[in-house]
């Protein structure tokens, strides 16, 4: 009889920790995503192309490792964290400027019917619903635009961020985002606003928004300790200026992104293309440090994406990028990439990415001077001294 009373208890025991299992999880994942790279037409640190052979990580899931979680609090409603390390797997280095969780970090809370609101470091509204209808979200950063000007490849993160999704309602679901500046006295001092949304039917998806990130409103935030034009610390929005084509705009009063993008599925190929507008605003302070920066810079970005999937383990996919900057000077970008990936197995894959991109028209340098628009293929801030540049990655990915 005391043996059948203790067997109760103990199943009585498993059941309530399995009903507390249920009500709360954390997980532990990452990605390692590793290559052997080729790039032709890389400027050294003497201005002169070179070859550059090397390893490098990241090419088609930037290296990380992260732990998230929910906690059911009953009546729909969860709580869920996110933190998310980025690092260089081949120095150990932290990514995104050394912070600690410097893809995203936060918190916040998600209902079955009235949506999620998190805060914290996140990324936008254009990152978590355009993105993922191009071919940046099959082949990385060697398919993604020429110096990410339109954060295809997910370069930029925002601090301070409140982000609100909605439940998908028939197909539909939209995000709103503001990212308060948190300057005393100037509430809206490096701002971030964005709004997004999506719409799926059977095979065919459509995603379009905007994003609109501020400078500082200080002239004094606006310089770095050199005294040099920069983007400023107090801005909420990580800004991508490490490539030629975009360098001679980090004065800019704001950064504006509008996106859009369509993809269908039909049996083994996969559709899909994209339009971005981005906008590089000056003010009196961008005139007075960098005279090539009076007026706005426009650049027009048009792609399109085929996917095929030979086998059920073998993805190939051809991109093109076209890429039109104007305003104060006149450039053109053509980009062409190819790719393979092949599933070792649910978590391993193998896989190699090659582009070519050729330049045309005059590119703004940081010093305010024109010159020759130099290629710089992707979002790998590899500047080039001439109008072509070339890539080849062959690598391994594994997720846990």
């Amino acid at each position: 009889m005391k043996r059948v009373a203790l067997s109760t208890l103990s199943l009585a025991l498993l059941a309530t920790a399995g009903v507390a299992h249920a009500q709360s999880s954390v997980t532990l994942y990452g990605v390692i995503d590793e290559s052997i790279q080729w790039a032709h037409n890389t400027m050294d640190a003497n201005g002169a192309n070179k070859n550059q052979v090397g390893l490098v990580g990241g090419n088609l899931s930037g290296d990380r490792w992260g732990l998230k979680g929910t906690e059911d609090l009953g009546a729909g409603l969860k709580a869920v964290f996110q933190l998310e390390n980025g690092f260089d797997i081949n120095s150990g280095a932290l990514g995104q400027g050394g912070k600690m969780f410097g893809r995203q970090a936060f918190v916040g809370l998600a209902h079955d019917q009235y949506g999620t609101l998190t805060l914290g470091r996140q990324y936008d509204p254009l990152v978590d619903m355009v993105q993922p209808l191009t071919a940046d979200n099959y082949f990385g950063s060697t398919f993604a635009t020429p110096g990410d000007i339109d954060n295809n490849d997910n370069s930029s993160r925002t601090n301070n961020a409140i982000k609100y999704t909605s439940p998908v309602l028939s197909g539909f679901q939209f995000e709103g985002f503001y990212a308060l500046g948190g300057v005393a006295g100037s509430t809206g001092s490096g701002q971030t606003w964005s709004a997004a949304a999506t719409y799926g039917v059977g095979s065919f998806n459509f995603a379009a928004g905007y994003f609109r990130a501020d400078n500082g409103s200080t002239l004094a935030s606006r310089f770095n300790t050199s005294g040099d034009a920069a983007w400023s610390s107090g801005a909420t929005s990580d800004a991508v200026f490490d490539n030629q084509i975009t360098a001679g705009y980090v004065s800019a009063k704001s950064i504006g992104i509008a996106s859009a993008a369509g993809q269908y599925v039909a049996g083994p190929f996969t559709f899909s293309i994209r339009y971005s507008n981005v906008q590089f605003k000056p003010d009196a302070f961008s005139t007075a440090a960098n005279a090539g920066f009076n007026s706005t810079e426009r650049f027009n970005i048009a792609g399109g994406y085929v996917g095929y999937q030979l086998t059920p383990a073998m993805l190939l996919g051809l991109g093109y990028t076209y890429t039109h900057g104007s305003g104060n000077v006149s450039n053109t970008y053509h980009q062409v990439a190819l790719g393979g990936d092949y599933n070792l197995s649910k978590r391993t894959d193998l896989y190699a990415v090659a582009a070519y991109q050729h330049a045309s028209g005059n590119q703004l340098n940081a010093d305010g001077t024109t010159s020759g628009a130099g290629a710089a293929i992707g979002s790998y801030s590899y500047n080039s001294a001439s109008n072509s540049q070339e890539l080849v990655s062959v690598g391994i990915r594994h997720k846990f």
